[in-house]
């Protein structure tokens, strides 16, 4: 059996492409999804090196289980070893360089819970653009019809009232809006009940809790900080605050600093 120092891995769509790599590539195949563990399985302990992005923490996870040792590299620091045209192969082998730099920064593989719990911050904030999305249609049609309200979500229900009220639009566009209108109702219900589990896991989290006595910290943005940063991957508090990136898609909207962007995402 070959024995590699380290293999890199270009995890994209459904075939993944290993590449090893010592002064000239030795390794170069392509692996379906269900070849992944039967493939690592036959190999003994080796780096794995792959972008941190996708489905990256589920396969550092397998691949810890079988031995091997799992090296997340943010995309942005994967991009100046890509030496040639994008392609599978190419970033596989800028993938493997990558990890043998010196001082290179490595992200931690998420457990099973942080990925649960990080999957409802991030589908609240989906729910929050579909129905920001929804209110901006009602308000763009009911303009065409003359009617006009302010922004907000809390002035759908008066506008809706509105053109009901309005006998002069047409049936048929009345039906439209007030479709519309289901639409968001429906989504502000789901937002709510989001909110009040986000709410309850707020207040079980002893480091969120904490964060909110931080003016500017909601709870959301508060257990977003506690679940999505791993402190010991920080050397310093200025080394984390470089990774805070200002946004208003921030979620709760309540933070000053803006949204954490994890290089683990």
């Amino acid at each position: 059996m070959t024995q590699y120092k380290r293999i890199g891995i270009d995890t994209s769509k459904a075939v993944f492409t290993p590449r090893h790599r010592r002064d000239q590539p030795t390794l170069r195949i392509n692996l379906r999804r269900a070849q992944m563990i039967s493939f690592f399985k036959k190999l003994p302990p080796v780096e794995v090196a792959m972008e941190a992005c996708g489905g990256a923490h589920h396969w550092a996870r397998e691949l810890a289980v079988l031995g091997h040792a799992v090296l997340l590299i943010p995309p942005q620091y994967v991009k100046p070893y890509v030496k040639r045209g994008k392609n599978d192969r190419n970033d596989a082998e800028a993938i493997c360089e990558a990890a043998g730099r010196p001082g290179m920064h490595f992200v931690p593989a998420k457990s099973l819970s942080q990925q649960a719990q990080g999957m409802v911050l991030k589908v609240r904030d989906t729910l929050i653009g579909q129905r920001t999305l929804l209110v901006n249609t009602l308000r763009g049609h009911a303009s065409e019809f003359g009617v006009v309200a302010g922004k907000g979500v809390g002035r759908v229900g008066s506008l809706l009232a509105a053109i009901e009220q309005d006998a002069t639009i047409p049936a048929e566009a009345r039906d439209m809006i007030a479709l519309l209108g289901q639409q968001i109702e429906h989504l502000d219900i789901k937002i709510k009940a989001l909110e009040a589990r986000l709410n309850a896991a707020h207040k079980a989290n002893a480091v969120s809790r904490r964060l909110a006595t931080i003016p500017g910290l909601g709870p959301v943005t508060a257990l977003t900080l506690a679940t999505e940063i791993d402190p010991p991957a920080f050397a310093s508090g200025r080394h984390m605050a470089a990774w805070i990136v200002p946004s208003k898609n921030i979620p709760g909207r309540q933070a000053a600093a803006g949204r954490y962007q994890p290089s683990w995402q």
